[in-house]
């Protein structure tokens, strides 16, 4: 039994967990942590920010394009109140982030004496944004602490945990016990009785559809056979993207998708809140619902589903697809209607919103279909829910329902650190992009080759067109001052290139995904149409009785 630091246990357990990247800026609260992180570097890689939020976010992008965990460390206070943002966004899109902070004296804390970093309660915060959160309090349990971390990062919904250490804990020694290999998550049996009812009531639908989210991004192979027996369109809003390949003849886009809910008599939602699709397109008695959930809470929280299964989306998609057949019907000139529809929609609303597409296409053009595209809130972003093709799972990043500004850019560098062999492109507005622009700093420090597009519009361009639309134009704080974009990247290091068009975007992304280097292209636009009445779409179902 070693005579460990706590900080050397807590190392030690991030290593045995498969963390071999930790994101991080040090100071005084976490000094012993890193003492004794140095030792490691040789197994867990630190890429240090300059911003706390760039750690988080990077975390955050790490562990959106591989599934797995990830981890970041600050210090207390003010360090960890700036990671805040990206750790909401983790919640809110099921990311399996593990955020580690220091924290005052073990004896000081909750005494409010006025100590360097100290806040009333910070585990209160931390849990208030997390699955799960705890302090550190002496080597000998930290490696419980840590592994139970895990267990829950890698069991049910995987939203973000969070750990807390006191300064002077981190160097304390005791005997420690190590564990022997990494901990697993829980498993979760099949309903077996849920999937009997769900494949009859599936089986006999007329004009089923399928809606996926963020928890059927590794349920692709189930969902495709499943899909094809039902010949059932497949809805993926946002966090969905890719679960079905976007070229697939069943996956269709919302547009597509709120046609398809107007007609539909049974609904299958696999790994999805249905949030728009209830509160927005309604749901009336005709309705039936199965859906398919790993959190049991999730199930009714808008409306009582006709069956609810909880289980591993996976799990019960195959078992779905593999009983299917003995419960099927024929469903003659479906996949006619499918084509019909999908082909109307899509041509609306392309036509609606040609100017965005134009660029969307031509970067779709040049990133390779295992490439992954991070979106933001800015107009490209909007209409990139609608309109970006996505081949495969988890290629296409978005913070879900936080609608987290400036997110894109620090997150799409942790997804290139994560994934260095795939290509990596963000899209910015230029509101946007400059509250994580100092991040080209860590970007050319650590050779980070992601590709980042700079839209500059000189505005929060969807502000500006709310306030002149419904607020008979009185346009309020909403004008942007920007720097050279190109200057500003270049003295970083980081090439750069500026760019007016589609084709030369593209042309642009294509060169820059080549040369395995970090590079900005700033893209001037002007004012574009307005994406909204394509994604804010209106009720088409009455409410039940």
């Amino acid at each position: 039994m070693p005579k460990l630091t706590t900080a050397q246990a807590v190392v030690a357990t991030l290593e045995l967990n498969g963390i071999d990247t930790l994101f991080c800026l040090p100071g005084v609260q976490n000094d012993s942590f890193f003492d004794a992180l140095y030792d490691r570097t040789n197994a867990i890689r630190p890429i240090h920010a300059r911003h706390e939020q760039a750690c988080a976010y990077m975390a955050l992008g790490s562990a959106m394009a591989t599934g797995q965990p990830s981890a970041y460390a600050v210090v207390p206070g003010p360090g960890f109140l700036n990671t805040t943002a990206a750790l909401s966004t983790a919640y809110a899109v099921n990311a399996p982030v593990l955020a580690l902070s220091g924290q005052i004296a073990q004896a000081m804390i909750g005494r409010n004496v006025g100590l360097l970093h100290e806040l009333p309660d910070q585990l209160a915060i931390m849990r208030g944004l997390t699955q799960h959160a705890a302090r550190i309090p002496a080597a000998a349990q930290a490696p419980a602490m840590v592994g139970d971390a895990f267990r829950r990062l890698r069991s049910g919904r995987r939203r973000p945990v969070a750990l807390e250490c006191a300064m002077d804990t981190w160097g304390r020694r005791a005997d420690v016990v190590l564990p022997d290999a990494a901990t697993p998550g829980d498993a979760l049996p099949l309903d077996e009785d849920g999937v009997d009812r769900a494949v009859k009531l599936l089986g006999a639908a007329e004009r089923p559809l399928i809606c996926v989210g963020g928890g059927a991004q590794h349920a692709g192979e189930a969902l495709r056979i499943l899909a094809e027996a039902l010949d059932a369109p497949v809805l993926a809003v946002r966090m969905g993207h890719g679960a079905l390949d976007a070229r697939h003849p069943l996956a269709v886009t919302a547009a597509a998708g709120h046609r398809f809910w107007a007609e539909a008599d049974v609904v299958l939602a696999v790994g999805t809140r249905l949030q728009s699709q209830l509160m927005n397109w309604g749901a009336d008695d005709s309705l039936k619902i199965v859906r398919v959930d790993i959190d049991s809470e999730e199930l009714d929280r808008q409306r009582r589903p006709e069956i609810g299964i909880v289980g591993d989306s996976a799990l019960v998609l195959a078992a779905l697809a593999d009983r299917i057949a003995a419960h099927n019907r024929t469903r003659t000139g479906r996949l006619a209607h499918v084509a019909s529809v999908k082909a109307a929609a899509d041509a609306a609303f392309r036509d609606r919103l040609a100017p965005q597409i134009a660029y969307l296409d031509a970067i779709r053009a040049a990133l390779p279909e295992n490439g992954i595209l991070v979106d933001e809130l800015t107009q490209m972003g909007y209409v990139a829910r609608l309109a970006w093709p996505t081949y495969r799972p988890r290629t296409f990043l978005s913070p879900g329902y936080q609608g987290t500004l400036g997110w894109g850019f620090a997150t799409s560098l942790g997804v290139k650190v994560a994934k260095p062999d795939t290509p990596v492109v963000s899209i910015n507005g230029d509101g946007g992009f400059l509250f994580t622009a100092m991040e080209l700093a860590t970007a050319a420090q650590h050779g980070i080759a992601a590709v980042a597009v700079v839209f500059s519009d000189g505005a929060f361009g969807n502000v500006r067109r709310i306030q002149k639309q419904s607020y008979a134009g009185r346009t309020i704080a909403t004008e942007l001052r920007n720097p050279d974009f190109v200057k500003l990247a270049e003295s970083f290091g980081v090439e750069a290139h500026r760019v007016e068009g589609p084709a030369a975007l593209g042309a642009a992304v294509s060169r820059a995904l080549g040369r395995g280097v970090p590079v900005l292209i700033d893209c001037p636009v002007g004012e574009l149409p307005d994406p909204w009445p394509s994604i804010a779409l209106p009720r088409v179902r009455p409410s039940p009785r």
